[in-house]
């Protein structure tokens, strides 16, 4: 896997693909989305007793994880299993949706404890995958980003737009300074979305993650 590192000032303000125009539209996108959920008594803020969501584009949204979208991120996954275990090493103790309730119940646990955000991605209505930090080092100000998608929502750029928006999270809740993603040297889709958001390239780990049968490059 390759180790990619962004400064958040250069990624923001410097190498962020979106331009003035768009920024707008994202701008009132999220002003209205904030505007109806306040007419429904709903928050986009951050803390233990509220969850989230972020609209990126008509078609496409963001939500804090919650074990409520088990049945059907099962269900994505499950429908996935072969695509998916070329690069995730966890499919093999994913096999009910209970398992899959079960963990997002951790990770609203470690949400909450300011450790992770994991969130689920909605195309059209439909979950499509998932993405988030992995991992919050809030002491040095370092975001771990992960992330995945169902074969059939792969390509149509769901997962550039999913992790750009991740990256300003992290600068307007977390104050991150730099955000780590790594991915498979042999997955080229995972490795294009740093590379189209104008991340470097720092070095590559060696045998750094094992993944059934082999130990991937980081």
């Amino acid at each position: 896997m390759f180790v990619w590192h962004g400064i958040l000032a250069t990624l923001l303000l410097l190498k962020n693909e979106i331009t003035r125009a768009e920024q707008g539209d994202r701008a009132n996108a999220y002003a209205g989305l904030r505007a109806a959920q306040h007419r429904r008594g709903s928050s986009l803020t951050f803390g233990k007793e509220y969850m989230f969501s972020r609209l990126l584009t008509d078609s496409l949204r963001i939500d804090l994880s919650i074990p409520q979208y088990a049945e059907e991120l099962f269900a994505l996954t499950d429908r996935n299993r072969l695509f998916l275990r070329q690069w995730l090493p966890w499919l093999d103790y994913t096999r009910t949706a209970d398992d899959t309730r079960k963990f997002l119940e951790q990770q609203i646990q470690r949400f909450s404890r300011g450790e992770s955000l994991h969130v689920t991605i909605f195309s059209d209505g439909v979950i499509a995958g998932v993405a988030g930090f992995n991992s919050l080092d809030r002491t040095n100000g370092i975001g771990y980003i992960g992330y995945w998608l169902g074969e059939e929502f792969t390509g149509k750029g769901i997962m550039t737009s999913v992790v750009r928006d991740i990256v300003e999270v992290g600068a307007s809740y977390y104050s991150l300074q730099k955000i780590d993603i790594r991915c498979a040297t042999g997955n080229a889709r995972s490795r294009a979305i740093p590379e189209r958001l104008g991340f470097s390239h720092e070095g590559t780990l060696h045998r750094a993650e094992r993944v059934y049968d082999q130990c991937l490059n980081n």
